[in-house]
């Protein structure tokens, strides 16, 4: 893990983290999908992307916008055409929810689950130098795992941070937790990622 962390060029990724996918008013929480996981995960959340910002780590937000210009026919049947609704470009579902970038940061956005499809994300991680991707968001089994392992196929260390993300339900979360572990990456936790920054300022205050 250190040498992921630091002695690689790392770059945390926060993936769809918007009203319409956290918000129990949003369109998943009114269409009667259990947003709880959220809610649990977005301390853990909270914590990392102030770690990351003492330590200068880029920190790229993922968002996803969906309108007519991008909604494809194949696009437009996902989720049995449960999903037309979420993220439209300009609503308030496509808003971030409880976190918001910074200046200087980076917006990405995507039409696809993966944030690699269509995007300008690689160009901005080559651009950064970037070669570890540290990965958090929802949900877990979809976007996140789509766009973990599409980073993967790209030549990236990825490393998911299992308390960090969600999913709609705890199975699917675990499932792709264990599929990442055996063929895409890493997974740990916040507080791992975060002892080893801490070590790492320390480190450079004693030289």
């Amino acid at each position: 893990m250190e040498e992921l962390i630091l002695g690689r060029r790392a770059a945390v990724l926060v993936v769809d983290v918007q009203n319409d996918y956290c918000h129990p008013e949003g369109a998943l929480g009114l269409g009667g999908a259990d947003v709880s996981g959220v809610r649990d995960m977005m301390p853990n959340l909270h914590r990392l992307l102030a770690e990351a910002r003492k330590q200068k780590v880029p920190v790229i937000f993922i968002q996803t916008f969906h309108e007519e210009a991008t909604d494809s026919e194949a696009w437009a049947t996902r989720s049995a055409g449960k999903s037309a609704a979420v993220c439209r470009t300009g609503s308030w579902g496509a808003e971030f929810f409880e976190v918001q970038p910074e200046q200087g940061e980076f917006i990405v956005n995507k039409h696809r689950y993966s944030a690699f499809v269509n995007t300008r994300l690689d160009s901005v991680l080559r651009t950064l130098q970037i070669d570890t991707l540290v990965v958090t968001g929802v949900s877990t089994n979809v976007c996140v795992e789509s766009t973990a392992r599409d980073g993967f196929m790209l030549d990236y260390h990825i490393v998911l941070l299992k308390d960090a993300c969600a999913s709609y339900s705890r199975e699917a979360h675990e499932m792709t937790l264990q599929n990442i572990e055996e063929y895409f990456g890493t997974v740990t936790d916040t507080p791992e990622v975060i002892q080893a920054w801490e070590y790492s300022r320390k480190a450079a205050a004693l030289r």
